[in-house]
């Protein structure tokens, strides 16, 4: 049976509810696309009503936005949590080594969003606020990189994160287009060079005087 005061199965919390929502809207977008996805579609997965759904979420953006944030989380994050002694620039490389192996599923749902948000200002304005936040988390990191010394303060953080932000974007459209694949241990040899450079330069050894 069906609490619709409070929008979910019975026997099952809210909170149960809306993780069956998300776990059904994440599945229906990548397969369907935001556009070629209902309302009733998500529902019906989850096993609950429209109205159900519209008292967890005010609308389908809103589903896509919980969605990404759910169950798009952040590779570094989980890094961090496995090694908390490593550097920002040690994350970062390791991260970027790993993104020419990607699954081409991996990041769908990114795909979907950005491609529904040239249409609806809705989904936009979502995928905005989703770069944004990891936009500035990123940027929080490499300042704090830079105050323990580990990342050279003469680099911007912001173009840091920036850079950073393209690559893994990239990462995910790029398989889409069917480029033939480059080798891993080049690329990852890229990477590290480009992680080399975000390291505080050495200070330069002094000029011996010459001698009288």
């Amino acid at each position: 049976s069906f609490n619709t005061a409070v929008g979910r199965i019975t026997g099952v919390t809210a909170a149960e509810t809306r993780e069956r929502l998300l776990k059904a809207a994440a599945a229906a977008f990548q397969s369907r696309g935001f556009e070629g996805t209902r309302v009733a579609d998500i529902a019906g997965a989850a096993g609950v009503s429209n109205g159900a759904l519209y008292s967890h979420f005010g609308s389908k953006a809103a589903l896509l936005a919980e969605s990404l944030r759910d169950h798009g989380p952040h590779e570094l994050a989980s890094l961090f949590l496995d090694d908390p002694d490593r550097t920002i620039v040690d994350l970062l490389v390791t991260v970027g080594q790993g993104l020419i192996q990607r699954s081409p599923d991996h990041g769908a749902l990114v795909v979907e969003a950005l491609v529904a948000a040239r249409r609806d200002h809705e989904v936009a304005a979502t995928m905005s606020r989703h770069l944004r936040e990891r936009d500035e988390w990123l940027v929080g990191l490499v300042k704090e990189g830079q105050g323990e010394g580990t990342v050279d303060t003469d680099l911007s953080p912001e173009v840091v994160s920036r850079f950073s932000l393209m690559l893994l974007v990239g990462s995910i459209l790029l398989p889409a287009a069917g480029l033939p694949p480059v080798d891993g241990d080049d690329w990852a040899e890229l990477i590290t060079r480009l992680g080399e450079a975000l390291r505080p330069r050495p200070p330069a050894e002094p000029i011996p005087e010459e001698a009288p």
